[in-house]
């Protein structure tokens, strides 16, 4: 199920498991799991990840890394298919990636030995770069057919619980959610604050910017792994965020 309008459609770089985790949710339409179940289970994968990292099998952690991102992608396919959408599974979601990314990254300090400071340095650099993608993403979901309702564009207050979900587990998901996510939030929004006004981006732009999307992000590293690069993740990281003035200055530029 898409969540675009046909015309804004692009190829996302950082999807690439979209396939498998629709087959996924399809498996479990008609079981009792549920997207939390799933959310639950990318969360172990990315785990059992980090220990092939910290014991050196890099192959087999690069294998857990692509199955995260791949049932990552199932729980929102299994809440579109059972018509169960909740802001419960959509924050759990992100407050999952962005503790495994900064376990990926810690474990990835450890292990070749590069400096504490630099890791933290491209842990922020990675959630900026998956901040700004998921800005202009979101913006493009708000504007298709029907309108997007677990993803704002603006995510500064608490929203009402759907049905089916305890609001107070909405109101403790969301303030940690704005914990973990909302310095990063107002940086992009600070940089580009109009880019809500426009109407829509092109599909090039869009597909340029989603080696930024988690998925790449992961499959970078998955791919880094096995080939005895590990000690240059974190710089490639770090680098790498030059492009975000680069492609926000596109935008102002070029698309109003």
């Amino acid at each position: 199920m898409s969540k675009l309008n046909k015309e804004d459609k692009f190829l996302d770089l950082s999807d690439y498991g979209r396939s498998f985790g629709r087959v996924l949710a399809y498996q479990l339409k008609e079981t009792r799991f549920t997207p939390i179940h799933v959310t639950l289970l990318f969360g172990i994968v990315g785990l059992i990840a980090t220990y092939f990292i910290w014991s050196n099998h890099y192959i087999l952690a690069s294998i857990f890394i692509l199955l995260k991102s791949g049932i990552d992608a199932a729980d929102g396919e299994l809440a579109r298919l059972k018509k169960t959408p909740s802001y419960s599974g959509r924050y759990l979601d992100s407050i999952f990636d962005i503790i495994l990314n900064f376990i990926f990254l810690m474990i990835i300090c450890y292990v070749s030995e590069t400096s504490f400071w630099l890791t933290l340095l491209a842990f922020f650099c990675i959630q900026l770069q998956g901040t700004l993608y998921n800005y202009y993403y979101v913006i493009l979901r708000n504007r298709s057919f029907g309108g997007d309702t677990t993803s704002k564009v603006f995510e500064y207050k608490t929203p009402k619980a759907l049905p089916g979900e305890s609001q107070k587990t909405v109101t403790i998901l969301f303030k940690l959610y704005s914990v973990l996510y909302g310095k990063f939030d107002k940086i992009i929004h600070f940089l580009d604050a109009d880019a809500y006004k426009v109407k829509s981006f092109p599909n090039w732009f869009m597909t340029c910017l989603s080696v930024y999307g988690l998925g790449f992000q992961l499959l970078i590293i998955a791919i880094m792994l096995p080939l005895g690069l590990i000690e240059f993740i974190i710089p490639f990281f770090i680098v790498s965020s030059i492009l975000i003035v680069f492609l926000i200055s596109i935008r102002k530029k070029y698309f109003h």
